[in-house]
Protein backbone atom coordinates (compact mmCIF):
# COMPACT_ATOMS: atom_id res chain seq x y z
CA UNK A 1 0.00 0.00 0.00
CA UNK A 2 2.93 2.34 0.68
CA UNK A 3 4.13 2.02 -2.92
CA UNK A 4 0.58 2.50 -4.22
CA UNK A 5 0.20 5.65 -2.12
CA UNK A 6 3.51 7.05 -3.34
CA UNK A 7 2.65 6.35 -6.98
CA UNK A 8 -0.79 7.84 -6.49
CA UNK A 9 0.61 11.03 -5.01
CA UNK A 10 3.06 11.38 -7.89
CA UNK A 11 0.31 10.98 -10.50
CA UNK A 12 -2.14 13.24 -8.69
CA UNK A 13 0.46 15.99 -8.45
CA UNK A 14 0.41 16.27 -12.25
CA UNK A 15 -3.29 15.63 -12.89
CA UNK A 16 -5.10 18.55 -14.54
CA UNK A 17 -8.77 19.19 -15.26
CA UNK A 18 -9.95 21.81 -17.77
CA UNK A 19 -12.80 24.12 -16.81
CA UNK A 20 -15.64 25.32 -19.08
CA UNK A 21 -16.14 29.07 -19.34
CA UNK A 22 -19.91 28.59 -19.57
CA UNK A 23 -20.01 27.07 -16.10
CA UNK A 24 -19.45 30.57 -14.72
CA UNK A 25 -22.46 32.16 -16.42
CA UNK A 26 -26.11 32.04 -15.47
CA UNK A 27 -27.90 28.89 -16.58
CA UNK A 28 -31.09 26.97 -15.92
CA UNK A 29 -33.63 24.69 -17.53
CA UNK A 30 -35.22 25.08 -20.95
CA UNK A 31 -37.98 26.97 -19.15
CA UNK A 32 -35.91 29.59 -17.35
CA UNK A 33 -32.36 30.81 -16.80
CA UNK A 34 -31.72 31.56 -13.14
CA UNK A 35 -29.65 34.58 -12.18
CA UNK A 36 -27.21 34.64 -9.27
CA UNK A 37 -25.38 37.55 -7.60
CA UNK A 38 -21.77 38.02 -8.66
CA UNK A 39 -21.95 36.00 -11.87
CA UNK A 40 -19.34 36.91 -14.50
CA UNK A 41 -20.41 39.62 -16.95
CA UNK A 42 -17.93 38.91 -19.73
CA UNK A 43 -15.22 36.42 -20.81
CA UNK A 44 -12.57 38.23 -18.79
CA UNK A 45 -14.54 37.73 -15.57
CA UNK A 46 -15.21 34.10 -16.50
CA UNK A 47 -11.44 33.62 -16.69
CA UNK A 48 -11.09 35.30 -13.30
CA UNK A 49 -13.62 32.88 -11.79
CA UNK A 50 -11.88 29.88 -13.34
CA UNK A 51 -8.60 31.13 -11.89
CA UNK A 52 -10.18 31.03 -8.44
CA UNK A 53 -10.95 27.34 -8.90
CA UNK A 54 -7.33 26.71 -9.86
CA UNK A 55 -6.08 28.85 -6.98
CA UNK A 56 -7.83 26.66 -4.42
CA UNK A 57 -7.52 23.23 -6.07
CA UNK A 58 -4.18 23.56 -7.87
CA UNK A 59 -5.53 21.18 -10.53
CA UNK A 60 -7.47 23.33 -13.02
CA UNK A 61 -4.99 25.38 -15.07
CA UNK A 62 -6.97 25.63 -18.36
CA UNK A 63 -10.24 27.25 -19.39
CA UNK A 64 -12.23 26.10 -22.42
CA UNK A 65 -13.93 28.85 -24.45
CA UNK A 66 -17.16 28.79 -26.42
CA UNK A 67 -17.60 30.77 -29.62
CA UNK A 68 -19.59 33.01 -30.04
CA UNK A 69 -20.43 33.20 -26.33
CA UNK A 70 -16.86 34.20 -25.48
CA UNK A 71 -16.15 36.53 -28.41
CA UNK A 72 -13.91 39.49 -27.56
CA UNK A 73 -12.24 42.15 -29.68
CA UNK A 74 -8.72 41.02 -28.77
CA UNK A 75 -8.13 37.34 -28.01
CA UNK A 76 -4.44 37.99 -27.46
CA UNK A 77 -5.45 40.27 -24.61
CA UNK A 78 -7.77 37.59 -23.20
CA UNK A 79 -5.00 34.98 -23.34
CA UNK A 80 -2.61 37.41 -21.63
CA UNK A 81 -5.25 38.07 -18.96
CA UNK A 82 -5.48 34.32 -18.34
CA UNK A 83 -1.70 33.99 -18.11
CA UNK A 84 -1.55 36.83 -15.58
CA UNK A 85 -3.99 34.86 -13.44
CA UNK A 86 -2.00 31.62 -13.69
CA UNK A 87 -4.23 29.79 -16.18
CA UNK A 88 -4.33 29.33 -19.96
CA UNK A 89 -6.87 28.91 -22.74
CA UNK A 90 -7.85 25.32 -23.47
CA UNK A 91 -10.17 23.93 -26.14
CA UNK A 92 -12.22 26.19 -28.38
CA UNK A 93 -15.84 25.03 -28.74
CA UNK A 94 -17.88 25.84 -31.83
CA UNK A 95 -21.62 26.57 -31.81
CA UNK A 96 -23.99 25.16 -34.43
CA UNK A 97 -27.23 25.16 -32.46
CA UNK A 98 -28.43 28.75 -32.09
CA UNK A 99 -28.82 30.22 -35.58
CA UNK A 100 -32.19 30.03 -37.31
CA UNK A 101 -30.52 28.78 -40.50
CA UNK A 102 -29.55 25.58 -38.68
CA UNK A 103 -33.13 24.43 -38.01
CA UNK A 104 -32.70 21.52 -40.45
CA UNK A 105 -28.98 21.02 -39.88
CA UNK A 106 -25.66 22.81 -40.10
CA UNK A 107 -22.79 20.67 -41.39
CA UNK A 108 -25.39 18.21 -42.73
CA UNK A 109 -27.94 20.70 -44.10
CA UNK A 110 -29.25 19.93 -47.62
CA UNK A 111 -28.45 23.52 -48.67
CA UNK A 112 -24.76 24.00 -49.51
CA UNK A 113 -24.90 27.67 -48.51
CA UNK A 114 -25.94 26.74 -44.97
CA UNK A 115 -23.17 24.16 -44.76
CA UNK A 116 -20.72 26.78 -45.99
CA UNK A 117 -21.84 29.11 -43.19
CA UNK A 118 -21.24 26.37 -40.60
CA UNK A 119 -17.82 25.59 -42.07
CA UNK A 120 -16.88 29.28 -42.04
CA UNK A 121 -17.76 29.44 -38.35
CA UNK A 122 -15.08 26.83 -37.70
CA UNK A 123 -12.57 28.94 -39.61
CA UNK A 124 -13.40 31.68 -37.11
CA UNK A 125 -12.79 29.22 -34.26
CA UNK A 126 -9.42 28.20 -35.70
CA UNK A 127 -8.45 31.87 -35.82
CA UNK A 128 -9.32 32.09 -32.12
CA UNK A 129 -7.13 29.05 -31.51
CA UNK A 130 -4.18 30.71 -33.19
CA UNK A 131 -4.70 33.91 -31.21
CA UNK A 132 -4.95 32.16 -27.84
CA UNK A 133 -2.49 29.29 -28.27
CA UNK A 134 -5.23 26.66 -28.11
CA UNK A 135 -4.55 23.33 -29.82
CA UNK A 136 -8.01 21.72 -29.62
CA UNK A 137 -11.10 22.51 -31.73
CA UNK A 138 -14.07 20.85 -30.08
CA UNK A 139 -17.12 20.15 -32.22
CA UNK A 140 -20.45 18.93 -30.92
CA UNK A 141 -22.89 18.47 -33.81
CA UNK A 142 -26.53 19.12 -32.82
CA UNK A 143 -27.77 18.07 -36.29
CA UNK A 144 -30.41 15.40 -36.71
CA UNK A 145 -33.99 14.66 -37.70
CA UNK A 146 -37.26 14.28 -35.80
CA UNK A 147 -39.22 12.17 -38.29
CA UNK A 148 -38.64 9.14 -40.46
CA UNK A 149 -38.36 10.27 -44.05
CA UNK A 150 -37.61 13.87 -43.08
CA UNK A 151 -34.25 13.62 -44.84
CA UNK A 152 -31.98 11.00 -46.37
CA UNK A 153 -29.92 9.48 -43.55
CA UNK A 154 -27.05 8.37 -45.78
CA UNK A 155 -27.05 11.67 -47.62
CA UNK A 156 -26.65 13.50 -44.32
CA UNK A 157 -23.65 11.32 -43.46
CA UNK A 158 -22.08 12.01 -46.85
CA UNK A 159 -22.58 15.75 -46.42
CA UNK A 160 -21.18 15.55 -42.90
CA UNK A 161 -18.06 13.73 -44.10
CA UNK A 162 -17.45 16.42 -46.73
CA UNK A 163 -18.00 19.27 -44.24
CA UNK A 164 -15.70 17.69 -41.67
CA UNK A 165 -12.97 17.26 -44.27
CA UNK A 166 -13.11 20.99 -44.98
CA UNK A 167 -12.93 21.84 -41.27
CA UNK A 168 -10.11 19.35 -40.71
CA UNK A 169 -8.10 20.91 -43.55
CA UNK A 170 -8.04 24.20 -41.64
CA UNK A 171 -6.05 22.77 -38.74
CA UNK A 172 -2.40 23.66 -38.28
CA UNK A 173 0.14 20.96 -37.37
CA UNK A 174 -0.21 20.24 -33.67
CA UNK A 175 -3.92 21.10 -33.63
CA UNK A 176 -6.66 18.53 -33.11
CA UNK A 177 -10.32 18.18 -34.02
CA UNK A 178 -12.26 16.72 -31.08
CA UNK A 179 -15.53 15.24 -32.32
CA UNK A 180 -18.30 14.79 -29.75
CA UNK A 181 -21.42 12.62 -29.93
CA UNK A 182 -24.83 12.55 -28.28
CA UNK A 183 -27.54 9.93 -28.64
CA UNK A 184 -30.49 12.34 -28.50
CA UNK A 185 -31.35 16.06 -28.23
CA UNK A 186 -32.09 18.41 -29.83
CA UNK A 187 -33.44 15.85 -32.31
CA UNK A 188 -35.08 12.58 -31.41
CA UNK A 189 -35.50 10.31 -34.44
CA UNK A 190 -31.86 10.30 -35.53
CA UNK A 191 -28.88 12.37 -34.45
CA UNK A 192 -26.21 12.65 -37.14
CA UNK A 193 -23.45 11.73 -34.64
CA UNK A 194 -25.40 9.70 -32.06
CA UNK A 195 -22.67 7.43 -30.69
CA UNK A 196 -18.97 6.80 -30.29
CA UNK A 197 -18.85 4.47 -33.28
CA UNK A 198 -20.13 7.12 -35.68
CA UNK A 199 -17.72 9.68 -34.25
CA UNK A 200 -14.83 7.22 -34.50
CA UNK A 201 -15.63 6.33 -38.11
CA UNK A 202 -15.49 9.98 -39.12
CA UNK A 203 -12.29 10.53 -37.14
CA UNK A 204 -10.58 7.54 -38.76
CA UNK A 205 -11.53 8.89 -42.19
CA UNK A 206 -10.21 12.38 -41.34
CA UNK A 207 -6.76 11.45 -40.03
CA UNK A 208 -4.54 11.33 -36.97
CA UNK A 209 -5.48 14.85 -35.83
CA UNK A 210 -9.12 13.82 -35.28
CA UNK A 211 -10.17 12.17 -32.03
CA UNK A 212 -13.40 11.38 -30.18
CA UNK A 213 -14.87 13.33 -27.28
CA UNK A 214 -16.72 11.26 -24.69
CA UNK A 215 -19.23 13.14 -22.51
CA UNK A 216 -20.56 11.06 -19.61
CA UNK A 217 -24.03 12.63 -19.94
CA UNK A 218 -24.44 11.75 -23.62
CA UNK A 219 -25.48 8.14 -23.16
CA UNK A 220 -28.67 6.24 -22.45
CA UNK A 221 -29.17 5.15 -18.82
CA UNK A 222 -27.45 1.84 -18.19
CA UNK A 223 -24.77 2.33 -20.84
CA UNK A 224 -21.42 0.81 -19.86
CA UNK A 225 -19.41 4.00 -20.36
CA UNK A 226 -16.18 2.50 -19.07
CA UNK A 227 -16.34 -0.07 -21.89
CA UNK A 228 -16.48 2.77 -24.44
CA UNK A 229 -13.56 4.49 -22.68
CA UNK A 230 -11.55 1.27 -22.91
CA UNK A 231 -12.26 0.80 -26.61
CA UNK A 232 -11.35 4.37 -27.56
CA UNK A 233 -8.16 4.19 -25.51
CA UNK A 234 -7.36 0.84 -27.11
CA UNK A 235 -7.28 2.42 -30.57
CA UNK A 236 -5.69 5.66 -29.40
CA UNK A 237 -8.66 7.86 -30.33
CA UNK A 238 -9.96 9.18 -27.02
CA UNK A 239 -9.01 12.83 -27.38
CA UNK A 240 -11.09 14.36 -24.61
CA UNK A 241 -13.29 13.32 -21.74
CA UNK A 242 -16.11 15.56 -20.46
CA UNK A 243 -17.03 15.06 -16.83
CA UNK A 244 -20.58 15.56 -15.53
CA UNK A 245 -23.27 13.40 -14.00
CA UNK A 246 -26.78 12.35 -15.00
CA UNK A 247 -29.75 10.32 -13.89
CA UNK A 248 -31.67 10.28 -17.16
CA UNK A 249 -29.90 12.10 -20.01
CA UNK A 250 -27.73 15.14 -20.44
CA UNK A 251 -28.50 16.38 -16.94
CA UNK A 252 -25.24 18.36 -16.53
CA UNK A 253 -25.04 17.63 -12.81
CA UNK A 254 -21.86 17.82 -10.74
CA UNK A 255 -19.60 14.95 -11.71
CA UNK A 256 -19.88 11.99 -9.36
CA UNK A 257 -23.06 13.26 -7.72
CA UNK A 258 -25.42 10.68 -9.23
CA UNK A 259 -23.21 7.58 -9.40
CA UNK A 260 -19.76 7.91 -7.82
CA UNK A 261 -19.05 4.22 -8.43
CA UNK A 262 -19.50 4.74 -12.16
CA UNK A 263 -17.04 7.63 -12.07
CA UNK A 264 -14.58 5.37 -10.24
CA UNK A 265 -15.06 2.58 -12.79
CA UNK A 266 -14.36 5.02 -15.62
CA UNK A 267 -11.22 6.34 -13.94
CA UNK A 268 -10.16 2.75 -13.26
CA UNK A 269 -10.09 2.05 -17.02
CA UNK A 270 -8.14 5.25 -17.63
CA UNK A 271 -5.57 4.40 -14.96
CA UNK A 272 -5.35 0.77 -16.12
CA UNK A 273 -4.55 1.98 -19.65
CA UNK A 274 -1.91 4.40 -18.26
CA UNK A 275 -3.87 7.24 -19.90
CA UNK A 276 -4.15 9.63 -16.97
CA UNK A 277 -1.04 11.55 -17.99
CA UNK A 278 0.74 11.95 -21.30
CA UNK A 279 -1.76 10.00 -23.40
CA UNK A 280 -3.28 13.00 -25.11
CA UNK A 281 -6.62 12.83 -23.30
CA UNK A 282 -7.92 16.24 -22.26
CA UNK A 283 -9.98 15.81 -19.10
CA UNK A 284 -12.57 18.55 -18.74
CA UNK A 285 -15.66 19.50 -16.79
CA UNK A 286 -18.75 20.17 -18.91
CA UNK A 287 -21.46 21.25 -16.51
CA UNK A 288 -23.97 24.04 -16.03
CA UNK A 289 -24.61 24.99 -12.41
CA UNK A 290 -28.28 25.89 -12.47
CA UNK A 291 -29.16 26.14 -8.77
CA UNK A 292 -25.76 25.97 -7.05
CA UNK A 293 -23.17 28.79 -6.98
CA UNK A 294 -20.73 28.63 -9.89
CA UNK A 295 -17.22 28.74 -8.42
CA UNK A 296 -17.97 26.41 -5.46
CA UNK A 297 -19.72 24.05 -7.89
CA UNK A 298 -16.61 23.81 -10.02
CA UNK A 299 -14.37 23.37 -6.97
CA UNK A 300 -16.54 20.52 -5.72
CA UNK A 301 -16.44 18.94 -9.18
CA UNK A 302 -12.66 19.03 -9.34
CA UNK A 303 -12.48 17.48 -5.88
CA UNK A 304 -14.86 14.69 -6.91
CA UNK A 305 -12.72 13.84 -9.95
CA UNK A 306 -9.60 13.85 -7.77
CA UNK A 307 -11.21 11.47 -5.28
CA UNK A 308 -12.32 9.02 -7.98
CA UNK A 309 -8.88 9.19 -9.58
CA UNK A 310 -7.14 8.55 -6.28
CA UNK A 311 -9.25 5.47 -5.63
CA UNK A 312 -8.47 4.16 -9.11
CA UNK A 313 -4.76 4.72 -8.47
CA UNK A 314 -5.01 2.67 -5.27
CA UNK A 315 -6.35 -0.46 -6.97
CA UNK A 316 -3.96 -3.33 -6.30
CA UNK A 317 -3.26 -4.20 -9.95
CA UNK A 318 -1.19 -7.27 -9.13
CA UNK A 319 -3.89 -8.76 -6.92
CA UNK A 320 -6.53 -7.87 -9.50
CA UNK A 321 -4.61 -9.54 -12.33
CA UNK A 322 -3.97 -12.64 -10.25
CA UNK A 323 -7.64 -12.96 -9.38
CA UNK A 324 -8.68 -12.45 -12.99
CA UNK A 325 -6.23 -15.01 -14.36
CA UNK A 326 -7.29 -17.60 -11.78
CA UNK A 327 -10.99 -17.02 -12.39
CA UNK A 328 -11.63 -15.83 -8.83
CA UNK A 329 -14.64 -13.62 -9.57
CA UNK A 330 -15.22 -12.35 -6.05
CA UNK A 331 -11.57 -11.56 -5.39
CA UNK A 332 -11.32 -9.65 -8.65
CA UNK A 333 -14.43 -7.64 -7.92
CA UNK A 334 -13.22 -7.14 -4.37
CA UNK A 335 -9.96 -5.64 -5.59
CA UNK A 336 -12.00 -2.85 -7.16
CA UNK A 337 -14.55 -2.39 -4.39
CA UNK A 338 -11.83 -2.31 -1.73
CA UNK A 339 -10.18 0.61 -3.52
CA UNK A 340 -13.52 2.34 -4.05
CA UNK A 341 -14.33 2.05 -0.34
CA UNK A 342 -11.05 3.69 0.69
CA UNK A 343 -11.32 7.12 2.31
CA UNK A 344 -8.86 9.03 0.14
CA UNK A 345 -9.50 12.46 1.61
CA UNK A 346 -6.48 12.30 3.96
CA UNK A 347 -4.22 11.41 1.02
CA UNK A 348 -5.56 14.30 -1.03
CA UNK A 349 -5.14 16.62 1.94
CA UNK A 350 -1.50 15.54 2.10
CA UNK A 351 -1.12 16.24 -1.61
CA UNK A 352 -2.64 19.71 -1.37
CA UNK A 353 -0.61 20.70 1.68
CA UNK A 354 2.56 19.60 -0.12
CA UNK A 355 1.64 22.15 -2.81
CA UNK A 356 1.01 24.90 -0.26
CA UNK A 357 -2.77 24.61 -0.66
CA UNK A 358 -5.47 24.26 1.94
CA UNK A 359 -6.39 20.64 2.64
CA UNK A 360 -10.05 21.44 1.91
CA UNK A 361 -10.38 23.71 -1.16
CA UNK A 362 -14.16 24.01 -0.83
CA UNK A 363 -14.00 25.22 2.78
CA UNK A 364 -11.02 27.45 2.02
CA UNK A 365 -12.91 29.22 -0.75
CA UNK A 366 -15.92 29.71 1.53
CA UNK A 367 -13.66 31.34 4.13
CA UNK A 368 -11.92 33.55 1.58
CA UNK A 369 -14.84 35.97 1.23
CA UNK A 370 -14.39 36.00 -2.54
CA UNK A 371 -17.99 35.01 -3.24
CA UNK A 372 -19.30 37.89 -1.17
CA UNK A 373 -16.87 40.33 -2.78
CA UNK A 374 -17.88 39.57 -6.37
CA UNK A 375 -21.55 39.76 -5.36
CA UNK A 376 -20.89 43.33 -4.14
CA UNK A 377 -18.62 44.44 -6.96
CA UNK A 378 -20.20 42.90 -10.07
CA UNK A 379 -23.17 45.18 -10.36
CA UNK A 380 -24.38 46.83 -13.53
CA UNK A 381 -24.05 45.52 -17.02
CA UNK A 382 -25.47 42.23 -18.20
CA UNK A 383 -24.47 39.00 -16.51
CA UNK A 384 -23.20 36.26 -18.80
CA UNK A 385 -25.57 33.39 -19.37
CA UNK A 386 -25.87 30.08 -21.13
CA UNK A 387 -26.27 31.01 -24.77
CA UNK A 388 -24.89 34.53 -24.45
Amino acid sequence: MTDLRARALAALADQTIELPSWAFGNSGTRFKVFGQPGVARDPFEKIEDAAQVHRFTGAAPRVSLHIPWDLVDDFGKLAAHAADLGVSIGAINSNLFQDDEYRLGSLTHPDQSVRDRAIAHHAQCVDVMRATGSTDLKLWLPDGTNYAGQDDLRGRQDRLADSLQQVYAMLDPGMRLLLEYKFYEPYFYAMDIPDWGTSLLHCLALGEQATVVLDTGHHAPGTNIEFIVMQLLRVGRLGAFDFNSRYYGDDDLIVGSADPFQLFRIMNEIVAADALLGAGVNFMLDQCHNIEPKIPGQIRSVMNVQEATTKALLVDREALAAAQSSGDVLAAHGALTDAFSTDVRPLLAELRESKGLDADPYAAYARSGHQERIARERVGGTQAGWGA
